[in-house]
């Protein structure tokens, strides 16, 4: 897949003709991560965007004291690093960091500045880019405040596992409570939980889902 495809796949520039996406990605570059590689950290200058080719990237905040909050999880033909492009001289809102071997497609903003300059009818794509953010955002704001650790770790499992039963985790124990906003020990108790229950049970590999219907009642 060359990287013009692999751009028109984003709602970013879906609706971009061809001529000018290779244009754009012949701006870019490929960059190749292993497992833990940071791509950038909270405050770093910005100056790029990226698009997940292969891998996972973790999008986190850190606290002062150096705990970590999975905000996002950026999977095959996700985008993200934009917010640059429109708060020009603001640093990084959060790190980010590959969670196994990744491949990505690095952009110059300034390629894609000057492409919504000249044609500004293209920038809903933008706002159905952010609008999507902001949705994402409401649902974690409010899955914080209506669900408990329980609920939310039954919530992350399903999004992890999609439309299979069987599944691997791709994140490890830490990273998994990062992205439900709990402690390790707190996250570890809910999935045995599951496991007693008899919606989940453990593999060689991850974890198979044998009750969905009662796991998915219990992350609403």
């Amino acid at each position: 897949m060359t990287d013009a495809s692999v751009l028109a796949g984003t709602s970013l520039f879906e609706n971009i003709d061809i001529e000018h996406l290779e244009t754009i990605a012949a701006s870019g570059r490929r960059r190749s991560l292993e497992r833990g590689d940071v791509l950038f950290r909270q405050d770093d200058e910005s100056s790029a965007l990226y698009v997940v080719v292969s891998g996972r990237i973790a999008i986190a905040n850190r606290s002062f004291d150096g705990r970590e909050s999975m905000v996002a999880l950026m999977e095959d033909g996700d985008l993200f690093g934009e917010m640059g492009l429109f708060d020009e001289g603001q640093g990084r809102s959060a790190d980010a960091r590959a969670l196994e071997p990744s491949e990505l497609i690095e952009l110059p903003f300034e390629p894609v500045r000057d492409l919504f300059t000249n044609q500004p009818s293209l920038l809903w794509g933008v706002v159905r880019l952010l609008s999507t953010r902001v949705r994402n955002m409401d649902n974690a704001l409010a899955d914080s405040v209506f669900l408990d650790v329980t609920g939310r770790t039954a919530k992350r499992l399903l999004e992890m596992a999609g439309d299979q039963d069987e599944f691997e985790l791709p994140l490890t124990q830490e990273e998994l409570a990062g992205m439900v906003g709990a402690s390790r020990e707190r996250v570890n108790k809910s999935i045995n939980q599951f496991i007693k229950l008899g919606w989940l049970a453990q593999t060689d590999g991850g974890y198979r889902i044998t009750n969905r219907q009662q796991l998915t009642i219990r992350s609403r």
